[in-house]
C-alpha cells in the first residue's frame, strides 16, 4: 500500500537520538496506528510495548530480535516483526524510509 486514505496524523513529531530518528503518528478510523519515519545511519535500542511490524521502504540496515541470535540484514522492500514488550536493535547502514505498525 504505497497511501493511506481517511487517516488522521498527528501534527508533533517523535523525535529520538537526538533527531536521529524521527516519525509520525497516523491514526486510521479504527483507532488503529503507524509512524511513518526516517532513520539516519546509527545504531540504535528501541523498546516495545505492542507488537510491531517495520516495513523498511527503502534503506539498507541490521536488526537483532530478542528470539534471534546474531544480525539480519533488512533493505528496500522488506518487513521485520517485532514482539510485544521486547527489546530490539538497528544499526542503520544509509538514509532509511520506514514504517510501522502496531499490533494490539
Amino acid at each position: 500500500m504505497s497511501e493511506f486514505k481517511d487517516v488522521a496524523i498527528i501534527k508533533k513529531a517523535n523525535i529520538y537520538f537526538d533527531g536521529k530518528v524521527t516519525s509520525r503518528s497516523v491514526v486510521f478510523p479504527d483507532g488503529s496506528r503507524k509512524t511513518l519515519g526516517i532513520m539516519l545511519p546509527g545504531e540504535y535500542e528501541f523498546n516495545t510495548d505492542d507488537k510491531e511490524i517495520m516495513e523498511i521502504i527503502s534503506g539498507d540496515l541490521e536488526v537483532s530480535l530478542p528470539e534471534e541470535k546474531g544480525w539480519k540484514t533488512i533493505k528496500d522492500g522488506e518487513a521485520f516483526e517485532v514482539p510485544a514488550r521486547s527489546k530490539f536493535g538497528l544499526r542503520v547502514k544509509t538514509i532509511t524510509d520506514y514504517c510501522c505498525s502496531f499490533v494490539g
